[in-house]
């Protein structure tokens, strides 16, 4: 099955450009939907999953690692109530959950995946293309105001805040840098496209990437045959 990961920056369009291809190729778009797959995966509340998302630099991160250590587990970040009864989720099994749901997704149809270390997971999947969407950070903290409708100040602290959660995600999960270009196959900058115009070229692109692949596997396939025809 052929599958689209979306990385990209606060701001940069990601989400819309992600809903787009999925609209246009008329395949599933995947986001927030893998935390409820994960936590029924390995037993556990969503809440407890979603937490796992807020590494240790964000301000929900260090308030759960702190009820951690000091034995206590139930715990409210950012609107969010872990159980008292649930254990604490370890990274490891947090890890291994959030690869078996991304993989078990990406062998069962074609869609398009937003984040999540999918494209860290399925990095050597040749069915698998990876997408990163930037954009100038004063055109991020121009769209999040208007998208958010809050001041200059706010939106620079959600970008802020956004950029460095993402990159402590993959660091910690992944030991990768998230917007390095080479853990990517199309890196996407939407400062001179709109989003329709985006998704397009994306999808231009990986038709012809699945199609150059489809027909080499079939010419090794066929190579293959005609070798063992031969013995």
């Amino acid at each position: 099955m052929s599958v689209i990961t979306i990385r990209g920056q606060l701001g940069s369009g990601a989400p819309e450009i992600g809903k787009l291809v999925a609209d246009k190729l008329k395949i599933d778009y995947v986001d927030r939907d893998i935390i409820a797959m994960v936590a029924e995966q390995i037993k556990r509340s969503q809440e407890g999953v979603e937490v796992k998302e807020m590494p240790p630099g964000t301000l929900a991160g260090r308030i759960l690692e702190a009820f951690e250590h000091s034995g206590a587990i139930s715990s409210i970040a950012n609107g969010m109530f872990v159980p008292d009864w649930e254990p604490p989720l370890d990274d490891a099994s947090y890890r291994i959950g959030l690869e078996s749901v991304i993989k078990q997704l990406a062998d069962s149809e074609s869609l398009v995946i937003r984040g999540r270390g999918s494209q860290f997971i399925l990095r050597d999947s040749p069915e698998a293309f990876h997408v990163l969407i930037v954009a100038p950070l004063e055109l991020r903290i121009k769209r999040v105001m208007e998208d958010l409708q809050i001041d200059d100040e706010a939106a620079k602290k959600r970008v802020e805040h956004f950029d460095i959660s993402r990159r402590e995600f993959a660091t910690r999960y992944f030991k990768a840098e998230l917007e390095d270009p080479g853990n990517y196959d199309l890196v996407v900058n939407t400062r001179r496209l709109i989003f329709e115009d985006a998704a397009a070229l994306i999808i231009s692109i990986c038709s012809q990437y699945f199609t150059f692949k489809r027909k080499a596997f079939n010419q090794d396939h066929v190579t293959e045959y005609r070798c063992d025809s031969n013995r």
